[in-house]
């Protein structure tokens, strides 16, 4: 009884294992992109980027509050009228004494250039979290690409699998008829060499998988390359004809788009504020403190407040030429926007151009197949009925087979595609931050 309890313990404990991972639920591409998004490197760091952008809007915003010091102060002299006498034109008594107060400093007016300081910071923070956006659609699409690119090639594989089996049953066949002196060596000869060259298709099919996977795998964190099941994607919607709809739509959602422009719109503020500084600036001042230590030349507090005009009156050009290299700043900046928006359209059109072409090899390679499959099984007839041979035999199924590679990776292809459309209108950066 022990001997069968323990028994049955082993074959749950093989089994089960067994069947979990047989029963493994796929991976979709969904699953795959909510991974990369958590665990990619690139994402991490472009978020710290922008928390330090915002960290410098806080900066920006300090002269608005007033600054207060705190001074301790211990002196000691040889004597009881000892004075300053070189370094300065002034010359204060100096007296034994010891203190403690609070200086306070507010700026009151600064012609706009703190404001301004602030909110070219603020839409720099700004701009920066459109980078994390910008960053976050990259790497969709290359788990896009990474992981259709893996379903490319495992059709691609299994169509080769495919060939193999085929053409070692052929070789088989016509080995078995030559040695019954039914067909020449000469055709066990061309089957070997149809073997060979479907093997050689094999080997590259199972690399190019492998590499395939390995690049999806990186993407998700897994530094081991674990071998994923995909869920398989059915083919997008018809694209529509109206390439400015996808252009608009580019301009309007990428957020390369709109880091510039707030890059833009920060370069004139900050160009602004440089401007202020020919102006004056007023300032609060306020003093006070105890003296513990009495002195009798010396009151036992203090305490006093003013206001001071800082006016710049000439530094070498210093200010006017900080303002002129701002306002060119900013003209880059609007150059640079110019730029990028030129690129993404162009990018938009070839884009759209591939995809609608994309789907076109799909029907065509659908009709490529279907052709090269008839002419395979009228071969195929013609060969068993002894009235071809078996080079035409052996080209029909090669025709076939290319033809069944073209049509799995143009099924694939057009998936890449429309991804690539998607990021180049700004459909992936959208729909994931509205999440």
């Amino acid at each position: 009884m022990r001997r069968f309890t323990s028994f049955l313990i082993l074959l749950f404990a093989v089994v089960v294992p067994a069947t979990a991972e047989t029963n493994a639920l796929p991976l979709t591409l969904h699953d795959a992109e909510e991974l990369a998004l958590k665990v990619h490197p690139r994402i991490t760091i472009a978020e710290l980027r922008a928390l330090v952008a915002k960290e410098s809007d806080i900066e920006a915003r300090s002269p608005f509050f007033p600054s207060l010091t705190g001074n301790a102060t211990v002196v000691g002299t040889d004597g009881d009228n000892n004075r300053v006498a070189a370094g300065g034109l002034n010359n204060p008594i100096i007296y034994d004494r010891g203190a403690f107060g609070l200086t306070v400093n507010w700026q009151v007016f600064d012609f706009g250039r703190t404001w301004n300081l602030l909110e070219s910071a603020r839409l720099h923070a700004r701009a920066a979290q459109k980078n994390v956006e910008a960053t976050r659609a990259q790497i969709l699409l290359l788990v896009d690409f990474a992981y259709f690119s893996s379903l490319q090639a495992k059709a691609v594989r299994q169509v080769a699998e495919q060939t193999v089996n085929t053409r070692q049953l052929l070789r088989d066949q016509v080995a078995l008829l030559a040695a019954n002196r039914l067909k020449s060596e000469l055709d066990v000869s061309f089957a070997e060499t149809a073997l060979a060259e479907a093997s050689v298709l094999m080997s590259r099919a199972e690399n190019d998988e492998k590499a395939a996977q390995s690049r999806l795998a990186a993407l998700l964190g897994d530094r081991e390359g674990y071998v994923r099941l995909l869920a398989d994607e059915p083919p997008p919607a018809v694209l529509a004809d109206e390439v400015h709809l996808f252009i608009a739509a580019a301009l309007a959602n990428r957020p390369e788009v709109a880091r510039l422009s707030l890059e833009r719109d920060a370069a004139k503020k900050f160009a602004d504020a440089e401007r202020a500084l020919h102006y004056p600036v007023i300032s609060a001042i306020g003093v006070g403190g105890l003296l513990p230590e009495h002195n009798s030349k010396l009151p036992d507090n203090y305490l006093a407040a003013g206001l001071n005009l800082s006016l710049p009156i000439f530094n070498g050009w210093q200010f006017e030429s900080r303002r002129k290299a701002a306002l060119l700043k900013s003209r880059v900046a609007a150059e640079e926007l110019r730029g990028e928006e030129e690129i993404i359209i162009s990018d938009v059109r070839v884009a759209w151009l591939n995809a609608r072409n994309a789907a076109e090899r799909v029907g065509l390679t659908e009709k490529l197949f279907q052709t090269a499959s008839r002419s395979f099984e009228l071969a195929e007839a013609r060969y068993k009925a002894g009235i071809s041979s078996l080079a035409e035999l052996t080209q029909s199924q090669l025709n076939k087979t290319t033809a069944e590679v073209a049509l799995a990776t143009a099924r694939y292809e057009q998936l890449i595609q429309r991804a690539v459309l998607d990021f180049q209108t700004g459909h992936k950066a959208g729909s994931q931050m509205a999440k």
